[in-house]
């Protein structure tokens, strides 16, 4: 079992920049995808972002692809997400997930364990 723990969210004017990190514990970490989400009051959990175990492979959302970026430190266990020209449509609570699968999934369900999410708000 992995649990996830998000931190690095707050507030920051649109244009800024932000990195959320999650800390995973264990030792199996470095065998998890792991990924991103992002929910936004009265919408639904969406896919930000991706990467495999070894770290060479990262999928994105179209709506961050060329600003955010998702690394991973499997000596840390732990993943980022460094996003940056953030948007006031970036404002949300972001998920850190691990899937025990392999494949970069972009779908809620393909993921097995969640963190209790930071909330990002980015003002106009």
């Amino acid at each position: 079992q992995v649990q996830l723990v998000e931190s690095g969210g707050g507030l920051v004017q649109a244009g800024g920049s932000l990195r959320l990190s999650c800390a995973a514990s264990g030792r199996t970490f470095r065998r998890y995808v792991m990924g991103w989400f992002r929910q936004a009051p009265g919408k639904e959990r969406e896919f930000v972002a991706a990467i495999s175990v070894t770290g060479d492979s990262t999928y994105y959302a179209n709506s961050v692809k060329g600003r955010f970026t998702i690394s991973r430190d499997n000596a840390k266990n732990t993943v980022y997400l460094q996003m940056n020209s953030l948007k006031p449509e970036d404002t949300a609570v972001y998920y850190c997930a691990a899937r025990g699968a392999y494949g970069l999934g972009s779908l809620r369900d393909e993921y097995d364990y969640w963190g209790e999410g930071t909330q990002v708000t980015v003002s106009s």
